[in-house]
């Protein structure tokens, strides 16, 4: 991923540094905050990202379970953030358009997710990713297509 603007990018961070980077962030927006989420694994030359997130009680439907759209929200902040990873942190990763398939429930507790950039392109970028409930099992799965842009020009 070059610059648009001909400036150099900055040195490529080593797994453990992007890592680092992230979970000791004081500027976490609003919405990752929300979901709980953290990163635990960079794998950078994979271009995958793993995440750990806090379905909170009040995000429970009467049924007890998660509501689809908190894990569309977890869904799709593991993408863009591994989108973000993957550009060497140079560039924000709006979601232009998503599918989720919901598989089972989720319930109030602890869930991982794994999310994987599939093709970088000029324009796009392809993306999916996978969510789990604490015994490994997969509760829902996304892809998305987003358009990647300098942070300046966001």
């Amino acid at each position: 991923m070059s610059s648009e603007d001909g400036q150099a990018e900055p040195p490529r961070l080593t797994d453990e540094e992007m890592l680092a980077r992230f979970t000791n962030s004081k500027k976490r927006p609003p919405c990752t905050e929300t979901v709980g989420m953290r990163l635990t694994h960079v794998d950078q030359a994979r271009m995958t990202a793993r995440y750990a997130f806090e379905a909170r009680q009040d995000f429970a439907n009467p049924t007890g379970a998660i509501q689809g759209g908190f894990l569309a929200a977890m869904l799709d902040e593991a993408m863009s953030t591994t989108a973000i990873i993957v550009s060497n942190v140079t560039m924000n990763a709006p979601t232009l358009e998503m599918k989720v398939s919901f598989l089972r429930p989720l319930f109030v507790g602890a869930a991982t997710a794994e999310a994987r950039v599939l093709k970088w392109g000029k324009s796009t970028c392809f993306i999916e990713a996978e969510l789990f409930d604490p015994e490994g099992q997969l509760v829902a799965k996304a892809s998305a297509t987003q358009a990647p842009k300098p942070f300046k020009r966001f």
